[in-house]
């Protein structure tokens, strides 16, 4: 980048300072553009969501006598 010209002491903290920042703003920004991509093999979660169905049905099933079952008549 081509040196400003410039008139007084000021002006060329204020250009460095300008520089500086804009460094700054160009490093996180290309920073910011960084993707991570983490892939799964389809089996396995296949596999893990197989898994979790059944754990909730069986869940469900010892669930269900308990609360469908009638109170016992009192004499």
């Amino acid at each position: 980048m081509p040196a400003l010209p410039t008139t007084s002491k000021g002006n060329l903290m204020s250009q460095n300072s300008l520089r500086a920042f804009a460094a700054l703003a160009l490093s996180a920004l290309l920073a910011a553009c960084v993707t991570i991509n983490i892939y799964f093999p389809a089996a396995a979660a296949e596999k893990a969501a197989d898994k979790i169905i059944d754990e909730v049905w069986q869940l469900q099933k010892l669930e269900k006598p308990a609360q469908t079952q009638p109170a016992a008549p009192q004499k």
